[in-house]
C-alpha cells in the first residue's frame, strides 16, 4: 500500500465564499500536508481552472490556492475543468507512475469535487480515505454547509466498487503510511 494526499480546490475564490469552518478546515488540511511531507508521501494539489467570470477563473486572484495550504516546492498541481479530478487530467497517470494504491482526500466543494473525485477514484481501483473534518462547502439551497458535509460523510463511508472502497475518518487519525 502506497498513499498520496489529494488536496482539491482549496482556492481563494472558493474558501472565501465563505465555506463552512474554513479556518479550521485549512488547519486540518495543513496538518495532513505536514504529516505526508514528513513521511515522504506524495501531496498532490488539484486546482480548478474556471471559465471567464467564474469565482475561480484561471489567472484571477480567486483562482490562486490559499496560502495556508500552498503546494511545497516541487509538488504537482493538477489542473481540472470539471468536478472529477480525474476527468481529462493527468492525475491517474501521475498516481500510477508513483505506484499509488491508496488516496487520502481533503478539500473544497464537498458535494461536487470532493464527492465526485472520491467515487471516481474507487472505480479506478484506489482505496480512499476521506478526511471527515478536512473538506468543506458553502450552503446551497435549503441546506446548510454542515448538513451537506455530514450527509456526504455518511453517504460515502463504505461506498465500494470492485473491491475498493471509501472510508471516512477524522483527519487526526489518518496516517501517511
Amino acid at each position: 500500500m502506497k498513499k498520496a494526499l489529494i488536496v482539491i480546490d482549496v482556492q481563494k475564490g472558493i474558501v472565501r465564499m465563505p465555506v463552512m469552518d474554513a479556518e479550521n478546515v485549512l488547519k486540518r488540511i495543513r496538518a495532513l500536508q505536514d504529516r505526508f511531507r514528513a513521511a515522504g508521501a506524495p501531496v498532490i494539489n488539484v486546482q480548478h481552472d474556471g471559465p471567464p467570470g467564474h469565482r475561480v477563473e484561471k489567472g484571477t486572484s480567486g483562482w490562486n490556492i490559499e496560502e495556508a495550504v500552498e503546494p511545497a516546492l516541487g509538488e504537482p498541481v493538477i489542473h481540472k475543468r470539471a468536478s472529477d479530478s480525474f476527468f481529462e487530467t493527468s492525475l491517474h497517470d501521475h498516481l500510477s507512475k508513483l505506484g499509488i494504491t491508496d488516496l487520502v482526500v481533503a478539500g473544497c466543494m464537498t458535494q461536487y469535487c470532493v464527492d465526485t473525485t472520491c467515487r471516481r477514484a474507487v472505480t479506478l481501483g484506489y482505496n480512499v480515505v476521506l478526511a471527515s473534518d478536512a473538506h468543506s462547502t458553502a450552503p446551497e439551497g435549503d441546506l446548510e454547509a454542515t448538513q451537506i458535509v455530514s450527509h456526504h460523510n455518511t453517504l460515502l463511508d463504505g461506498f465500494s466498487a470492485g473491491g475498493h472502497s471509501i472510508r471516512v475518518e477524522p483527519s487526526e487519525k489518518i496516517q501517511a503510511s
